[in-house]
């Protein structure tokens, strides 16, 4: 019943390739058969996958007019994970760019069948998510926030009207539930094959039974793709194998990582009930129940999120296509448990099958899309995380902008291939993440939550004797830094579990290592950060810079200078600091997850050359930022060289000794606008310097401090940092940076006329800080990031950062202001009067608090006033 559906019948009635195939061509065996039509022997783009993720990629690039197309698949169309999906398209995503995919997928698949003839199944039945307790119930009104100023119906309803909605729910221990009435069900399976037939009826070659061996590429750029049926020369090249896609990435000899591993996904499927359920009932997502709950053919399909997941094909094992794994009910018995108490009158309900499909995950649940690091024209687009349906209509529409524009519309940085290295595709750290990650589906998600498995895997020199003074662990791009120290005496097991929406556990022990830095001097372990050496035996690297940065480099060895490195359209591909160390040699300091982004930017841009080297230094250096007034007391001990400013000015970098230690590059600069230096230690030194500092910063009251400090100190001052603040959509005129573009250097940089056209048309967003007015910081719920912003009751943005400010004892929010007419809703500039005269409010999970906009930093607030270059020295921040 389960396998195929009237419309694949349909479907390959109507196309002659398929209805000259026999009925036992149409089994599941995986034997070789033979092809009545050969392959072509080149197109422009090949798609390896012919599930949901294939077929979309594949209707939109022939909807954006590509037309020479072949899309493979090595068993049948919608045969793989796609042919087992739930089928519940849902919208309630927390992540900003999940949720713009599955609100495009849900209105895609509506007109579908229309669009093509085959019956897909879509249905509006609703969604119903369950809160068992208050936290939950936050958690859900957050989302709800953010769906409805995008215009998606959705309301937090009682108890009572759950059980009105669908009265077979058990709603005893609820405290309230989320319903979006929009959300619908589909069949998974048609939807693909829809997309199939649009995508052939506008010329796209579809071959089934036809695997990819390998990719090939020559000088970085694919050229070529290897099949059991012959080769097949290609401009560009989407992997779309699903579970799949990591064993296919590393078949060809130059490997393209891709981290996702299959777990084992199980779901029942019962007989219609007595009184058969009916089709529009919604569908229940019970998180704390860990289960969802839908009707199917007048009965039930249920599956969930288990805490003991099963993951599989670990070993790389392969099947065409994906055939029910072998059932287990005793593992399946905690989630028919849950089903049965929400449901208690399912008891007598005839269960039909026990389906057990594998499904693939990612390290951080969110799924992959993007062009390869080290491939050109290779993209991919993988690791659904269960929620292919949902995102299947959005991911194939962004990743075919990607490919035919060279840009998607939307940012997709939190989704892209290259926020991951290589060392996320071991194989025994994929196992064990996956199985951490596929519970945290339905876990309750607060802010600043950290996975616990796959860590200790980069460390700094330092680790160990930081560790040892209490230090508190996140980890970011695989690399342990510090949160804040626990001092002696504290509960260390509460604050190692302090997740809540409120108020943290950790918030005075930040707050004295921010007051630390405001009146001593504070040490922060900042090792992570990606640098890079850029050299040249003549002016490459300079002429190469010059044309990729907005800033003028232009300038004195030993200079720093703070720049942008712009895309066409003006926007931020990444935020750094560049010290001139010599006439030809430059050494660049950009955020942590840039490593393997801003490498394949640069590496793409800069001219061919043997006498033009681009080198990654990160490991080669600890960095150490010392920060706060004693900062310079500290380092003039230590070094026996002056260091005030009038002898080590701001934004300049010398190479010093510092204790026995030499060569270290020492940079005065911070990331917080208070006063200090960063010193770039050579690795095998770090632990002599570390000492040195803290032995001799004890008179100085010296103390260490962590990542937490440091972002409440960043946005107290306004400082934006990238991938969070600033993305591939923001330009520095947009965020108040001008000051960071040399418009008039002479050369012409990448980003330069857009920015111009900016200049003279005014903007159509503008980086603003809110500080909160009316918010009771001990009893009110906190602002982390994503809430919704209100000029005059009309939603106009959302905040990219929040911190508390220790300084200014409020909460301090970050995010860009739109403007909308009020009656056509187009987006017009946004003026510094727009911004002055309205009245603000930031909505946290559905409660409003006043605030106040300030579009500049404003010295009269802090105790002490900071001179123009200091602002601008301390410009670049990242967490």
């Amino acid at each position: 019943m389960f396998l195929r559906l009237l419309s694949d019948i349909q479907w390959r009635a109507a196309h002659p390739k398929w209805r000259r195939m026999t009925s036992s061509q149409r089994s599941t065996s995986t034997t070789a058969e033979p092809h009545p039509v050969s392959l072509p022997a080149q197109a422009q783009v090949v798609i390896c996958g012919g599930g949901i993720m294939g077929t979309s990629v594949a209707y939109h690039l022939s909807k954006m007019g590509f037309k020479d197309i072949v899309l493979l698949e090595q068993g049948r169309l919608a045969a793989g994970t796609t042919r087992f999906c739930a089928g519940i398209v849902s919208t309630a995503r927390p992540v900003s760019i999940e949720l713009k995919m599955a609100h495009y997928s849900n209105k895609l698949y509506q007109q579908l069948e229309q669009e093509t003839g085959v019956q897909t199944g879509y249905m509006k039945t609703g969604s119903i998510s369950l809160a068992q307790t208050q936290d939950r119930l936050i958690s859900l009104k957050r989302i709800a926030s953010s769906l409805n100023v995008m215009g998606i119906p959705c309301e937090i309803i009682s108890p009572k009207k759950v059980l009105q909605l669908h009265p077979m729910i058990n709603i005893h221990d609820l405290v309230g539930a989320m319903y979006v009435p929009e959300d619908a069900l589909v069949s998974s399976a048609n939807v693909s094959l829809a997309l199939a037939t649009a995508a052939s009826r506008n010329g796209v070659q579809i071959h089934e039974r036809t695997s990819v061996s390998h990719v090939t590429i020559q000088k970085g750029q694919v050229t070529g793709v290897e099949t059991d049926r012959g080769r097949i020369q290609c401009e560009y090249f989407v992997n779309c194998a699903g579970q799949w896609a990591y064993e296919l990435g590393h078949s060809g000899e130059e490997p393209v990582h891709i981290p996702v591993h299959a777990c084992e996904h199980f779901y029942l499927l019962t007989h219609p009930l007595q009184e058969p359920l009916s089709n529009s009932l919604p569908t229940i997502v019970d998180l704390d129940g860990r289960i969802y709950i839908r009707n199917w053919q007048g009965g039930i399909l249920s599956g969930g999120f288990e805490k003991n997941p099963k993951p599989l094909f670990t070993e790389g094992r392969n099947q065409l296509e994906i055939q029910n794994l072998q059932e287990d009910w005793d593992h399946f018995g905690p989630l028919l448990s849950a089903l049965l108490r929400r449901m208690p009158g399912l008891e007598a309900l005839q269960i039909m099958q026990l389906v057990n499909c594998p499904e693939s995950f990612t390290p951080d649940m969110r799924c992959i899309m993007g062009e390869s690091s080290t491939a050109r024209g290779y993209f991919v687009l993988a690791g659904m995380n269960s929620a292919g349906i949902s995102y299947g209509g959005g991911a194939g529409k962004y990743l075919a902008e990607w490919i035919v524009n060279g840009y998607p519309s939307e940012n997709v940085w939190p989704l892209d291939l290259k926020r991951f290295g290589t060392l996320q595709s071991s194989r025994t750290f994929l196992r064990h993440r996956v199985m951490e990650v596929m519970p945290l589906m339905y876990d309750l998600k607060v802010p600043r939550w950290d996975f616990q498995t796959g860590r200790q895997l980069r460390t700094s020199p330092l680790y160990d004797r930081l560790d040892a003074q209490g230090a508190r662990w996140m980890e970011k791009h695989g690399f342990e830094r510090v949160k804040y120290f626990v001092p002696p005496g504290s509960d260390l097991l509460d604050l190692d579990h302090s997740k809540t929406f409120y108020k943290p556990d950790w918030f005075d022990i930040v707050g004295s290592e921010v007051k630390c830095c405001k009146e001593a001097v504070c040490v922060i372990d900042m090792s992570s950060f990606t640098k890079f050496e850029i050299s040249s035996t003549g002016d490459q690297a300079l002429e190469s810079l010059q044309y990729l940065f907005s800033n003028d480099l232009d300038v004195p060895v030993g200079h720093v200078v703070h720049t942008g490195m712009l895309n066409e359209k003006g926007g931020y591909e990444n935020d750094c600091s560049i010290a001139r160390l010599s006439k030809r040699s430059f050494f660049m300091i950009s955020p942590t997850d840039q490593q393997v982004h801003c490498w394949a930017w640069l590496k793409n841009r800069l001219p061919d050359d043997s006498n033009l080297v681009l080198e990654d230094v990160t490991w080669k250096y600890t960095a150490l930022n010392l920060i706060g007034p004693r900062a310079v007391d500290v380092l003039s001990e230590l070094s026996y060289a002056p260091m005030t400013a009038e002898h080590f000015p701001s934004l300049f970098c010398k190479e010093m000794s510092v204790g026995y230690a030499n060569g270290i590059r020492v940079m005065s600069i911070t990331h917080t606008g208070e006063p200090g230096f960063v010193l770039y230690i050579p690795i095998e030194y770090a632990l002599h310097v570390y000492n040195e500092v803290m032995n001799m910063g004890q008179k100085y009251g010296i103390r260490n401090a962590g990542y937490y400090a440091l972002r409440s100190l960043r946005i107290e001052k306004f400082f934006a940092f990238w991938g969070q603040d600033l993305d591939a959509f923001t330009t520095p005129m947009e965020c108040g940076r001008e000051f960071q573009v040399k418009l008039d250097k002479g050369i012409e940089f990448l980003g330069q006329d857009a920015l111009l056209e900016q200049k003279q048309n005014g903007v159509y967003k503008r980086f603003t800080m809110f500080i909160l007015e009316d918010h009771d910081t001990d009893m009110d719920l906190w602002p982390w990031w994503g809430e919704p912003i209100f000029r005059n009751g009309r939603y106009v943005g959302k905040t990219t950062s929040s911190a508390y400010s220790y300084t200014l004892e409020r909460h301090v929010c970050l995010g860009f202001v739109h403007h909308f007419d009020e009656q056509t809703g187009e987006e017009l500039v946004v003026t510094t009067d727009f911004i002055n005269q309205g009245e603000y409010e930031i909505d946290i999970a559905g409660q409003r608090f006043q605030a106040k906009a300030k579009l500049y930093p404003f010295s009269s607030l802090f105790a002490q006033r900071r001179r123009k270059d200091e602002v601008e020295l301390s410009g670049y921040q990242r967490e």
